[in-house]
């Protein structure tokens, strides 16, 4: 037992000293400050285009209370809210992906691949069928649905998945998940089809990943998920570094593996529900996000979770400009302008992992 132990502590030591720790930590935070620069410039950019353009000078004047009540209207009332959605949902589906690999030890798991989002859309389609409102105060319901959606999807994939010698197969996972998405997105399917005219077109064009229609009321059920979710999953990098090395050899070295893996999974599970019930279906940034900080700033987790949510945001946020600017005035929804570029990433990563 004693030699066991000490096997595992040498391999969870070369797997934190792959690099200096010194310059280990100097790298991640002068990574961090960068991708937080160009958030702030993707945001900045994001609040001052749009139908109506605001010029950068519009926009300071404004948040400091002397801008017109057009302005106002424009910023705090469109703008504003939908950037904050945007930027919570990205930042949820980074970290959703980067804990869903550590988890499961797959560079490939994704919470869209894997059928969680599937699952959050037909706790959406579920919500939106017993008639409740998306724009009042019964919109706070809706990340309770999509959750409820996401984690029988993930109770569905594990069972399915689960091999009581082997444990869970990563490429199991993925087919199995791949199935459970599709049974998932047969029943919204056949539920959205109920529905009238008018609120077939809106949840179709939510679900297809468009933040256009986003309130306050929208961010402030976003907003305690994200933050919560967030913070424990930070709090637990040692955690899933420990993951890395196996469950046999983080269980020797004093890891509660079963536990902390379940918490792990659920708060995973109810961060990329919460983003896409705000978001829309927006697929792929929980794989390339993680992928991307990974070879920024290394396998720790300590370091990765904050550069995957960095990341995610930039992406989202960027790609519901994009749509909305570009494109105008027929905006693209961001969940296309992200799929347009995660799917050749999503099949470059699948032919180098072979």
């Amino acid at each position: 037992m004693k030699r066991r132990i000490t096997s595992a502590a040498r391999a969870l030591g070369r797997f934190n000293q792959h690099l200096n720790p010194v310059s280990r930590g100097k790298r991640a935070l002068i990574v961090s400050v960068v991708l937080l620069c160009l958030a702030i410039l993707v945001i900045i950019i994001s609040l001052n285009t749009g139908t109506v353009r605001m010029s950068p000078l519009a926009v300071l004047q404004t948040f400091l209370g002397q801008g017109s009540e057009q302005d106002q209207m424009i910023l705090f009332d469109y703008r504003l809210p939908r950037i904050l959605v945007t930027m919570l949902a990205g930042a949820g589906l980074g970290i959703a992906g980067a804990a869903l690999q550590g988890i499961t030890r797959n560079a490939l798991a994704d919470p869209g691949i894997l059928g969680l989002h599937a699952g959050a859309a037909f706790g959406l389609i579920v919500f939106v069928s017993l008639s409740f409102s998306m724009d009042t105060s019964v919109a706070l319901l809706i990340p309770l649905f999509a959750f409820a959606g996401s984690v029988a999807a993930a109770l569905i994939i594990m069972l399915l998945s689960y091999d009581r010698h082997s444990g869970v197969s990563p490429i199991k996972l993925i087919l199995v998940g791949i199935a459970v998405a599709a049974g998932f997105h047969a029943l919204t399917l056949y539920l959205s089809l109920r529905l009238d005219e008018d609120t077939y077109s809106f949840a179709a064009r939510w679900l297809a990943g468009s933040v256009w229609g986003r309130d306050w009321i929208h961010v402030q059920a976003l907003l305690p998920w994200v933050v919560l979710c967030i913070a424990y999953i930070w709090s637990r990098s040692k955690t899933l570094d420990a993951f890395h090395l196996g469950d046999a050899a983080a269980t020797s070295i004093g890891t509660p593996v079963r536990s902390r893996r379940i918490l792990l999974l659920l708060c995973a599970v109810a961060l990329s529900a919460v983003s896409v019930s705000m978001a829309g279906g927006i697929g792929f940034i929980g794989l390339a996000a993680p992928h991307l900080a990974r070879r920024l700033v290394g396998p720790m987790h300590r370091h990765l979770i904050p550069a995957a949510g960095l990341i995610g945001m930039v992406i989202l946020v960027t790609a519901d400009t994009v749509g909305r600017t570009i494109f105008a005035p027929n905006a693209i929804p961001a969940g296309v302008v992200v799929a347009a570029i995660g799917a050749p990433y999503f099949l470059y990563l699948l032919v180098r992992t072979k």
